[in-house]
């Protein structure tokens, strides 16, 4: 024979069962995802502070735009001596000797004025010269330079017989804007052997202070 259980028992376990599962979860509509926590806004940061130069005011230069009709760098003709070494930044050295108004100052890495220096007259700044290689005057000459690419590069170029040099020659260059004259002095192989830049009548000095 058959046996069942009484309608009421199925009854309360059938209850008993649903009462037993999770509850469904109605904080969140069904297809939909769950917010995304707002994330805070980016504290804006400060531009970065471009490096300082790290080239020292007594190294030798390596910039062409050093060399100007009106002077070199920062420092310009007319300067006094003192403000002439401030505007260098560095240590120049000279001093004029007793009783003489005109001398020149030099960077430390100079070893021989005629390398590179600064003229001074009458406590003036003006005039500049040098027999480096490095440097490159106003306008792209340097020396080593032929006397054709000179004249190339410096077209219109004022030239004189070279005072002590025979077969040499100087060529004698004015600034557009009347600041400043360059010469270059061309050997007797017929190559560019030193130049300078620098005011009437100091820049036509051939032999310097002397």
């Amino acid at each position: 024979m058959k046996s069942t259980l009484p309608f009421s028992l199925a009854l309360v376990l059938s209850v008993s069962a649903c009462s037993q599962k999770a509850p469904a979860d109605t904080s969140q509509p069904a297809g939909e995802a769950a917010p995304v926590a707002e994330q805070p806004a980016s504290r804006p940061q400060p531009p970065e502070t471009p490096p300082a130069s790290t080239r020292p005011a007594d190294a030798v230069p390596e910039v062409t735009t050093d060399a100007r009709f009106d002077g070199y760098g920062d420092l310009r003709f007319g300067m006094t001596a003192a403000e002439a070494k401030q505007a260098w930044g560095g240590e120049l050295n000279g001093i004029p000797a007793e009783g003489e108004s005109c001398y020149h100052l030099s960077p430390k890495w100079v070893k021989v004025p005629a390398d590179f220096a600064f003229m001074i007259e009458g406590g003036k700044f003006v005039r500049y010269s040098t027999e480096a290689d490095k440097l490159v005057a106003p306008g792209g000459g340097k020396r080593g330079m032929s006397l054709d690419e000179i004249r190339k590069l410096y077209p219109g170029a004022e030239e004189q017989p070279h005072k002590y040099v025979e077969g040499g020659r100087n060529l004698r260059i004015k600034d557009s804007g009347g600041n400043g004259v360059l010469v270059f002095e061309i050997d007797a192989a017929g190559k560019v052997s030193a130049w300078r830049v620098g005011m009437p009548p100091q820049v036509d000095y051939v032999e310097g202070c002397s």
